[in-house]
């Protein structure tokens, strides 16, 4: 009887030892073969509040891994079962379990894009917002009309200008209002930066002054270098009492009434941004302005010069210190004069 007892024993044991390093070497071979991805699988979304045992059990069912359990057990074996974060993420080909559970724990979901251009306006960044696929739309016309205070800011404040030109990067589902207050925060914190260490000016009084004058320096720059010296010339036009006189400011007035060209009856038509009609600056910005238009504000160039005109679409600009050299300008560039201007000894170009 004590022999049969011992063999029993000796059978016991061994049955554990095998199942013990079968299942050793079936997680050990689960670990090092890399999951199934397929165009279909490649990316797997983890919804928020699911649990690893959910999550697992969805590879499975995906086929991405072979044994959900596996999963399960290395994810507690290494202690992160309650590290994983919700969102979407991209599987690469040639990835192992463990590589994955790592990336889901990181919380490196998959990205999504969009781009705020500098020169734009409000209308085009809610345009592009709107429809971008993986933004999820939860503002409403009225939300838009009065947004600035779900921003942090004053109601009736103007939203033009406020949102910094950058390309975004973002998980799928990130609301419009979270999109726009990360923009917003990222334009105030660099306006206060640029505004922090600027050159002192009594005509610029405030950081939102000086983001309404880098918007019309955006929209009137041709060449990129030229921005401190466009600065330079609206506020030397300040300092003198002079009107701004530029012309994106009444197209912006203008609104939808703009078609793509300037009449004489337009520049003499009032409005807010007619800056034909109306001393300083207009009541907001018009535009988005780059980090260069507010850098040139705050540190714009030395100059005397009044007055510029391109002297071709969207290329370098011809500056005048006085009006009779820029009327020579005009007729020689806007009158399609065949010879370039010789400018005065001494004056700016």
């Amino acid at each position: 009887m004590k022999v049969i007892f011992k063999l029993l024993g000796f059978l016991l044991v061994t049955a554990i030892v095998t199942t013990g390093f079968l299942l050793w070497y079936q997680y050990d071979t689960f670990l090092d073969t890399p999951v199934a991805v397929t165009p279909a699988t490649e990316v797997f979304e983890i919804k928020p509040g699911s649990n690893i045992r959910q999550v697992a059990s969805q590879l499975e069912e995906k086929g991405i891994v072979q044994h959900g359990f596996l999963f399960l057990a290395h994810a507690r074996i290494t202690d992160v079962a309650h590290k994983l974060k919700a969102g979407e993420y991209k599987i690469d080909s040639g990835m192992k379990p463990d590589d994955l559970l790592a990336k889901f724990v990181s919380g490196q979901t998959l990205q999504y894009q969009l781009g705020i251009v500098e020169g734009k306006t409000f209308k085009d960044i809610l345009n592009a917002i709107r429809a971008h696929p993986q933004i999820e739309q939860t503002l409403s016309e009225d939300d838009y009309r009065d947004l600035m205070p779900k921003l942090g800011q004053a109601a009736g404040m103007q939203a033009e200008g406020w949102f910094f030109p950058d390309t975004y990067n973002f998980p799928r589902k990130t609301t419009d209002l979270e999109f726009l207050q990360r923009s917003h925060k990222a334009m105030r914190d660099y306006l206060q930066k640029a505004w922090d260490r600027r050159e002192q000016n009594p005509y610029i009084k405030t950081p939102y002054e000086a983001l309404i004058l880098a918007s019309i320096v955006e929209k009137e720059t041709g060449l990129p270098e030229e921005r401190p010296l466009i600065a330079r010339v609206f506020l030397n036009r300040l300092e003198k009492g002079m009107l701004l006189q530029t012309d994106p400011t009444v197209i912006y007035g203008m609104g939808d009434k703009y078609a793509g060209n300037i009449r004489k009856t337009d520049l003499q038509t009032d409005t807010p941004y007619n800056t034909y009609t109306r001393a300083g600056l207009p009541p907001s910005p018009i535009a988005t302005p780059s980090k260069a238009a507010i850098d040139a504000v705050m540190h714009p160039a030395k100059s005397n010069v009044l007055y510029f005109v391109a002297t071709t679409p969207g290329g370098a600009s011809y500056f005048s210190a006085t009006y009779e050299e820029h009327q020579l300008a005009v007729k020689r560039y806007i009158l399609n004069a065949k010879q370039p201007v010789t400018p005065p000894q001494g004056a700016m170009q």
